[in-house]
């Protein structure tokens, strides 16, 4: 039991990681962007393209981590006792 508890909190963990990554990551594209379209605002429109392209990427990151901290989180716990390689050996020995 101890060890689905501390996949649950490394799961919390790391989810919380993964969105404030993400939440910094596209405040600053965003700052970024509207810097560059207040100083050139004949630009805005390839900086508004660009802006959103890298948020979609930002984003697809982002669910593919918090996909993968859930799968870490529900995994079966390794059994305890005999390792399966030795199982083996002991039914050939049989």
């Amino acid at each position: 039991m101890e060890y689905l508890g501390f996949a649950y909190l490394a799961a919390g963990l790391g989810v919380g990681l993964v969105v404030i990554g993400a939440a910094l990551g596209i405040g600053r594209l965003a700052a970024s962007a509207l810097e560059g379209m207040a100083r050139q605002p004949e630009m805005s429109g390839d900086l508004r393209t660009a802006m959103i392209i890298a948020a979609a990427l930002i984003e697809g990151f982002t669910f593919f981590a918090l996909v993968v901290t859930f799968m870490l989180a529900i995994q079966k716990p390794p059994e305890k006792g005999v390792a399966p390689t030795e199982e083996k050996k002991v039914e050939e020995k049989k």
